[in-house]
């Protein structure tokens, strides 16, 4: 949930490669779901002749699970692409020098610890840069790219660690925070053959985001009053002097201020500011100040109220920033002196990891679309058109994907509600086939038209070819819509977006594409309590899979890592709002459940604490209902393991296709 304008998106939100195939399979499975590549970080050079971006793909042994990332370089024009770092472990983050010759990244090689390596483009061996007691969450080069500044969170001390070894680890809630901060390295070796880092921020506060000035003489940070997600609204921005190490508030309100961008010249600071005060289905605008002072200036509003920013253009005179519209992401340039914003025409896709170089000619960014995987992609400033990087998943021949397609309806009080549609593989007109509705999380999340064969709990493509149509619905209360929109939920979870749900089953079925004897319900963490919620509300639905639902108010905001989440939504504590709390609580009306349920959670989920999946499914045993709850060890507010997300799929599939039987097809009559 983090950064804060998106922070809501993810509090609720979630997600060996094997000998890749030579011949295509014969239909999807979630075990080659699982074996998809995903593209990330194409940071295009200076001079824009070349790229580098990542690749994750995971690996499955006897011994191992994990996700592991490489680094590839490619040329712009397509001539040159090959993997640049190897290895067991990851080599991710990667960001060009300014000169162009040399990049440096992130890599868990050593200790299992973030540092950093620098890799000369010339030849030769990476080399490390940092050997520290934690790890690196973020860096960035100096303009004259001699020194780099990183961010990276208080170590153990000799004495934590000595304790730990001791099983002497108690700790005291909220005390003995460990806080990220900023430091600094210079390129140039000592006498000593040694880069020592310097501690820029001495300040008791967690430093996020931050941007060289374009003279090197000082950073712009982002900085929250701890590290814990919920203290995402104390948000502000200070700059820190390079050579003294003085540090200075530089915007400092009762919103959250964050995602400080320098402009080409020095003179002005694009900041991401939201409403005032924060909350949680937030809003957002760009504002930008004077590094000289004085009041700043708020730009247009954006259409979602959620931008994040990509880069000032080379000239200075626009900003670039990208959102959700609806199903997609839309890119925009925002007109400074005129206050203006325009869509940048591009073809209809998500886009993600959108990145200016530091020359401001040529964008980088991650393109997916409903039937096709994550690529890099450059394009141009001055033409915008996209040119196709990477091919990372062309050896696994990966098999066609059902069709997706948008669909809207009318919701019960009229209000038009927009959704996605996955028809079975093959699907032909006139069938009657099973359905999934699939809830996402938030509740501010949003269903766009990613990639259905890649990885995550809910196997889609594979859903698909077993002869399932799943819908995705982008109820009220989603990111995409508008601000309005965003926050039409508010003291309503499972009150007109459940509504917003059912319109959406009911038009499926008229369609004559839905069975309404074969109905599933299957959603995560948000999507996770409106499935508890919906079969409690009905009978219609045969099945239903919650993954690390929110089933009771209650229990949830006095034990989650975000105890001002529930609250911004129902207008208090919940001895302040008792009535709503469990009115909209699936615990407090679960009396008469009957549909099977499978119930999916981490146990090392703090978001929403494995309580609330066992509340429900011990309530649902004392009542006779068919159960099963599947625990993911060491899984957090989402299964991060290969395997774990593989046993997650699995028993998805297995669970609806006992109680839906997808083999079966009705001819519309």
């Amino acid at each position: 949930m983090r950064n804060p304008a998106r922070i809501i998106v993810a509090v609720f939100a979630f997600a060996c490669v094997a000998t890749a195939q030579n011949a295509a399979p014969a239909t999807w499975t979630a075990e080659m779901q699982i074996k998809t590549r995903v593209v990330g970080s194409p940071r295009v050079s200076p001079d824009g002749k070349r790229v580098v971006y990542t690749v994750s793909e995971a690996v499955m042994t006897s011994d191992r699970s994990e996700f592991v990332t490489q680094i590839w370089l490619a040329s712009t024009d397509g001539r040159v692409n090959s993997q640049v770092t190897f290895g067991e472990k990851s080599s991710s983050n990667p960001k060009w020098s300014p000169d162009g010759n040399s990049i440096v990244f992130i890599s868990n090689r050593k200790d299992n610890r973030g540092n950093l390596y620098m890799l000369r483009l010339s030849g030769g061996e990476a080399e490390s840069l940092t050997d520290l007691k934690s790890s690196v969450t973020n860096f960035d080069w100096s303009p004259d790219g001699k020194w780099i500044a990183f961010t990276m969170a208080d170590p153990k001390t000799d004495e934590e660690e000595k304790n730990d070894k001791a099983k002497n680890d108690f700790r005291w809630v909220d005390e003995n925070v460990k806080m990220s901060r900023l430091y600094l390295i210079p390129m140039q070796k000592d006498a000593s053959g040694k880069r020592e880092p310097r501690k820029l921020t001495t300040e008791n506060y967690n430093v996020g985001s931050f941007d060289w000035s374009p003279d090197g003489s000082r950073i712009m940070y982002s900085h929250t009053k701890t590290p814990v997600a919920n203290d995402w609204t104390t948000a502000d921005v200070s700059a820190v002097e390079i050579a003294t190490g003085k540090a200075k508030i530089f915007a400092n309100t009762p919103a959250a201020e964050d995602t400080p961008t320098y402009s080409p010249d020095g003179k002005w600071v694009a900041i991401q500011v939201t409403d005032d005060p924060p909350g949680w289905a937030q809003t957002a605008l760009i504002q930008i100040y004077s590094v000289a002072g004085g009041q700043p200036k708020a730009l247009a509003a954006s259409y979602d109220g959620q931008p994040g920013i990509a880069g000032w253009s080379a000239d200075g005179k626009r900003i670039y920033f990208s959102e959700a519209r609806g199903t997609r992401t839309q890119i925009y340039a925002l007109d400074v002196a005129a206050n203006r914003i325009d869509e940048i025409k591009t073809t209809p896709a998500v886009y993600t990891a959108i990145d200016l170089n530091q020359s401001g000619t040529t964008f980088g960014f991650v393109r997916q679309t409903a039937d096709a995987p994550t690529e890099a992609f450059v394009a141009p400033v001055s033409t915008l058109v996209a040119s196709q990087i990477s091919k990372a998943n062309s050896d696994l021949k990966l098999p066609p994907v059902g069709k997706t397609e948008v669909i809207r309806w009318k919701s019960a009080d009229g209000k038009e509600i927009e959704g996605l549609l996955t028809y079975p593989s093959g699907y032909q007109a006139g069938q009657k086939v099973p359905l999934l509705l699939n809830v996402h999380g938030g509740p501010a999340g949003v269903f766009q038209q990613t990639f259905i064969g890649g990885r995550g709990a809910y196997p889609i493509a594979t859903f698909a070819a077993r002869g399932y149509a799943v819908l995705r619905p982008n109820p009220r209360g989603s990111s995409g819509y508008g601000t309005e929109f965003r926050r039409a939920n508010f003291k309503d979870w499972g009150g007109a977006d459940y509504q917003d749900l059912m319109t959406g089953v009911d038009r499926v079925i008229a369609m004559g594409v839905g069975d309404p004897e074969r109905l599933g319900v299957m959603g995560w963490s948000y999507g996770g309590f409106m499935t508890t919620w919906i079969v409690t509300q009905t009978q219609r639905f045969k099945a239903a899979s919650a993954g690390a639902p929110v089933t009771n108010l209650m229990s949830f905001n006095g034990t989650a890592d975000i105890p001002g989440f529930v609250p911004s939504y129902f207008g208090g504590q919940f001895w302040e709002a008792l009535y709503l709390y469990q009115k909209h609580s699936a615990m407090f009306n679960i009396e008469g459940v009957k549909t099977p349920t499978l119930i999916e959670h981490g146990d090392a989920d703090i978001r929403v604490p494995i309580s609330q999946g066992y509340e429900f499914y011990n309530a649902l045993k004392a009542q006779g209902v068919p159960t099963r709850m599947i625990v993911l060890p060491r899984q957090p507010h989402g299964p991060t393991e290969p395997k774990m997300q593989l046993a997650a799929m699995q028993a998805n599939l297995d669970w609806f296709e006992k109680y839906l039987g997808s083999n079966q097809v009705t001819k519309r009559e």
